[in-house]
């Protein structure tokens, strides 16, 4: 078996829903040439509850999903250190933050170049199965694997249902491609400020998690009327 099917298999058989594989090479701060995408789906009744508000279940959603992650790539990271080969994944407590809230390589970035999806109005990964409602992270690696095609440009087109529906009105409305700039998209102390917020109105605990941007995605509500045979919300 190929090394790239191998590294697949053992990361979907861990949980993962997606994963891709991308160059990034030329991705600035990186040591690596390969970056491996994971992404898990969120549950469609959280995605369906969050058009409204943030809620507990999806705070303990969060951080499940995260610990779940973290144990996916690590898989990965070893599976590919036994086979000589240098790995880092980048799992929760390995991935620092700066003061404007970024990460050096961030999983976002990898995604795009592993081809997963684009970066949607919402300043999030958009991907064709499952919309932005996903947990996203990622491995770094030097080892020779089959990559997939990147995405450069959004495919969100004229849709704005994210920007309209935005609590905190901190979407710009920005097309984004690989050019465009977070801070095009999104103001991001405004959206930060106006979760910590809502979250604490709806749930009493203090912590930036709002979710309707990504509940509200046109690919998010094709997710959930495929898995629960419901019709496509139109906001």
């Amino acid at each position: 078996m190929k090394l790239t099917e191998k590294l697949k298999n053992i990361l979907y058989d861990c949980g993962a829903d997606l994963v891709g594989i991308g160059d990034i090479s030329k991705v600035e701060n990186s040591d690596f040439n390969v970056g491996i995408a994971v992404a898990v789906a969120l549950p469609e009744r959280v995605i369906m509850d969050l058009r409204t508000a943030p809620t507990k279940e999806y705070y303990d959603l969060y951080y499940s999903l995260n610990r779940k992650l973290n144990d996916i790539v690590t898989a990965g990271e070893n599976y590919l250190i036994n086979m000589g080969y240098e790995a880092y994944a980048q799992t929760t407590d390995r991935v620092k933050i700066d003061q404007d809230r970024a990460s050096e390589i961030p999983h976002k970035t990898v995604a795009t170049r592993a081809g997963l999806g684009w970066i949607g109005k919402n300043c999030l990964l958009v991907t064709p199965q499952y919309g932005p409602a996903i947990r996203i992270s990622s491995l770094l690696t030097n080892a020779l694997l089959e990559c997939n095609e990147a995405v450069d440009v959004s495919r969100c087109g004229e849709c704005s249902v994210c920007v309209e529906h935005c609590p905190a009105q901190a979407l710009k409305g920005t097309l984004w491609n690989v050019d465009v700039q977070r801070e095009e998209i999104v103001n991001v102390e405004k959206c930060y400020k106006k979760q910590n917020e809502i979250m604490y109105e709806n749930t009493g605990i203090e912590m930036d998690l709002c979710g309707k941007c990504f509940a509200m995605c046109v690919y998010a509500q094709k997710y959930c009327a495929y898995y629960t045979g419901s019709s496509v919300f139109i906001p």
